[in-house]
């Protein structure tokens, strides 16, 4: 572990809540859902006719739209660290991201006048797109890489983020993820797969993990961004720290691509690797934002990995998805600045529709309401398909 001490210094999210950071954290301290029928195409005859969609709506393909998100959410993070004084080449850029697809319409017209897409569709639908855009933007030359592992994304693009500054490549990192995928195609694939709710005559009660009548994860999309820097150089130059990035922790299950392994061995293994990360016990914990997707297999899975860390000490557990859906690659990011503010707000954000808890997922929960509490060190973790994992330590920070 490097004595060099990461902190993050601005962040920005679009969520189904809120179009900024402070909005979000109103509407998950409302215990709202932003959950509801799908607007942006007729899915009315779909399996599944609810989403959690951000508040508002551009014209164009899911690049677009993508890029969009992007930007606000890096604009509103800049906005609070400020401008970075650092060298070009001294900073760097990752991000979590899955590929953007043209809308139906898009590929309807084409496909009927036999064109090709252009070169400017495909290369906004990359997955590297935003940490392009975001490089460009703010003209960092550094170290530019894009994360792609699911709903693992973003939370690995933050914890390559910590690495590099740790071992000094770079002077600050700009990290997070971002994603759009309340479309019809992918609506209708992860329908399919049974992945998602079909409460469709619910829809703000579809999220409800570990509850016993949960029966899929809900689809959202929005985007997260975190500056960090090195800890002295931010407060050489005026800016006080929002919290400490304390440790990462990443791991691979091994096991089927759509479903964690029943005993949790590979989110322990995640959380167990951030906290040696951090040189923290795990009795150091007071907060776990949780993946809990409300499917059924995963959120068995993760009280397991949970139990197996922990042991006899009950760290306080939420799941913010209850609220804001899935965001996929854009969960991991998104949580962790949700997971920072829980700390310097002494507010644990609530896991609402917990109405029955099932006994296998025997955790002490922040059930429909947000609890007050003082945390000194969270964690938050992101699970992806294929067997990712990803778990992120954070700390208050103190002189």
């Amino acid at each position: 572990m490097s004595a060099r001490r990461v902190v993050v210094t601005g962040w920005g999210m679009v969520t189904p809540l809120g179009n900024d950071a402070a909005s979000t954290w109103a509407g998950l301290m409302e215990a709202r859902s932003g959950v509801d029928l799908i607007r942006r195409f007729p899915a009315s005859r779909f399996p599944v006719t609810f989403a959690a969609e951000v508040g508002l709506h551009l014209g164009g393909d899911g690049g677009d739209f993508k890029l969009l998100l992007a930007r606000m959410a890096l604009d509103e993070a800049l906005r609070m660290s400020g401008p970075l004084p650092y060298a070009p080449e001294r900073v760097g850029v990752c991000m979590g991201s899955e590929a953007a697809r043209p809308s139906l319409e898009v590929i309807a017209r084409r496909y009927r006048h036999s064109e090709a897409p252009t070169l400017a569709e495909l290369r906004r639908a990359e997955p590297s797109a935003p940490t392009r855009a975001i490089a460009g933007l703010v003209g960092a030359r550094g170290p530019l890489t894009t994360v792609s592992t699911a709903c693992t994304s973003s939370s690995q693009a933050v914890g390559e983020g910590l690495l590099r500054m740790r071992r000094g490549e770079v002077d600050a990192m700009i990290v997070g993820g971002v994603d759009v995928l309340v479309d019809p195609v992918m609506v209708t694939g992860f329908s399919l797969l049974g992945a998602l709710s079909t409460r469709n005559e619910d829809p703000k009660g579809a999220s409800r993990p570990f509850d016993l009548g949960r029966d899929g994860f809900v689809l959202g999309e929005g985007a997260g961004v975190l500056i960090l820097e090195d800890e002295a150089a931010a407060l050489a130059r005026g800016v006080t720290p929002l919290v400490t990035l304390s440790g990462f922790g990443c791991s691979c299950n091994a096991y089927r691509i759509t479903d964690s392994p029943p005993d949790g061995r590979g989110a322990a293994q995640a959380m167990a690797l951030a906290l040696e990360d951090a040189g923290l016990p795990p009795e150091a914990i007071g907060y776990i934002n949780a993946h809990g997707t409300s499917t059924p297999m995963n959120d068995v899975s993760e009280t397991r990995g949970i139990q197996r860390t922990f042991g006899a000490h009950q760290p306080a557990v939420s799941s913010t998805k209850s609220m804001m859906g899935h965001l996929v690659a854009a969960c991991g990011a998104v949580e962790a600045i949700v997971t920072g503010l829980a700390i310097q707000e002494e507010r644990l954000p609530p896991t609402i529709n917990l109405d029955a808890p099932d006994p296998e997922c025997d955790l002490d929960h922040v059930a429909q309401q947000p609890r007050g509490a003082r945390v000194d060190h969270a964690l938050t973790n992101a699970f992806g398909f294929g067997g990712s994992n990803g778990t992120l330590v954070l700390s208050r920070w103190s002189p």
